[in-house]
């Protein structure tokens, strides 16, 4: 069963606050959370990635974009 995920705060939450990994521990991603957070957004790298996947409404597993 998918987690619904409001689209705009998970949006919101990766611009601000994704380089502490924010934006995965609300899809529910706890380890790519903790991983995202120990590695300050991946050196910056992967949280401009997640940004723009987040901004695409990309399918991540078990995630349910709703507006």
């Amino acid at each position: 069963m998918a987690k619904k995920v409001n689209w705009v705060l998970a949006l919101v939450m990766s611009i601000v606050f994704g380089q502490l990994g924010v934006d995965r521990f609300i899809m529910g991603h706890i380890g790519l959370g903790i991983l995202k957070l120990i590695t300050f957004g991946g050196f910056g790298i992967w949280w401009l990635i997640d940004w723009i996947l987040i901004a695409t409404k990309h399918e991540f597993k078990n995630v349910e974009w709703v507006d």
